[in-house]
């Protein structure tokens, strides 16, 4: 029995070696988010599989956002949250809540994470540098959103810059206006823009369910034309919404595979790279 058990293990590894070739040198930008975040367990496994990433070559880069931390944090300080089209509405005291806990305390807190299982991780925000700068939206109704942008520029000079140092760059999903105003981004379209920048191999977003669903199905493999007329489709909703439509606009932009994952099956990240099925969905062109 014992043999059988270091056979499967030597089985793992050789499943895992064509693919860890096919990926050194790679970019892989990686969304992190959802309960993933809130939970200890599944934050050390998320930090081991990141630092793992760098050291056999890859490039690992994460977005993250950190919405359930900042409703917890405006709740303390007796705010209450707007929502209008899923995009958090954001006044000068939640901008400064935001910033405060995104890049004070989450982006710090998921450095050190990955610090500790022995990667070399550095925390940025979009104002790093001038990383990514942003200009406010509106909603399609046209209704104020306050300090919302989206992305219009990337200089990825500073994250080449990083990651040829043998850094794992960390990025908040803080931007800042041609202006100087910070803005706050959804962290989904920060990670596209950044991966399409990086002309990444592959983009991962990290959730809370499976992957895409359409009537009860996992879909897992698309490509582009299907991933493209899915979005009409009404399984496609609430947070799936924008990750899929995220994920189409990267492969438009030459981003070779994007993957919508599971994020609360401990060390989703090297399953779905590294084993010949995956875990999630994987769209490519």
């Amino acid at each position: 029995m014992i043999m059988k058990d270091k056979i499967e293990r030597a089985n793992i590894l050789l499943e895992a070696f064509p693919y860890i070739k096919r990926f050194s040198g790679k970019t892989i930008v990686i969304k992190y988010g959802g309960s993933i975040m809130i939970d200890d367990e599944l934050k050390v496994k998320f930090a081991q599989d990141i630092a793992l990433l760098k050291y056999i070559g890859l490039n690992p880069v994460i977005v993250h956002g950190g919405g359930k931390e900042v409703s917890k944090w405006m709740e303390k300080l007796g705010k209450k949250a707007t929502f209008i089209e899923g995009l958090r509405v954001t006044d000068g005291e939640t901008l400064e809540i935001t910033e405060m806990v995104l890049v004070g305390k989450v982006n710090s807190e998921i450095v050190s994470m990955i610090n500790h299982q022995g990667g070399k991780a550095v925390g940025l925000s979009g104002k790093d540098g001038s990383l990514f700068t942003a200009k406010r939206i509106r909603s399609k109704k046209n209704q104020d959103l306050g300090f919302v942008g989206d992305i219009q520029n990337v200089d990825e000079s500073l994250l080449n810059t990083v990651s040829e140092q043998g850094y794992i760059p960390v990025i908040s999903s803080i931007g800042q206006s041609k202006e100087r105003e910070s803005l706050n981004m959804n962290a989904d379209h920060v990670a596209e823009a950044i991966a399409i920048a990086l002309k990444a191999t592959k983009l991962i977003f990290l959730t809370d369910v499976q992957g895409l669903k359409i009537e009860k199905k996992l879909q897992s493999k698309l490509h582009l034309k299907e991933a493209k007329d899915f979005l009409n489709h009404d399984d496609v909703q609430g947070g799936m919404l924008p990750k899929l439509t995220c994920a189409t606009k990267a492969i438009e932009n030459g981003v070779e595979h994007v993957h919508i994952i599971n994020g609360t099956i401990p060390h989703a990240v090297l399953l779905e790279l590294f084993t010949d099925t995956g875990i999630g969905t994987m769209i490519e062109p």
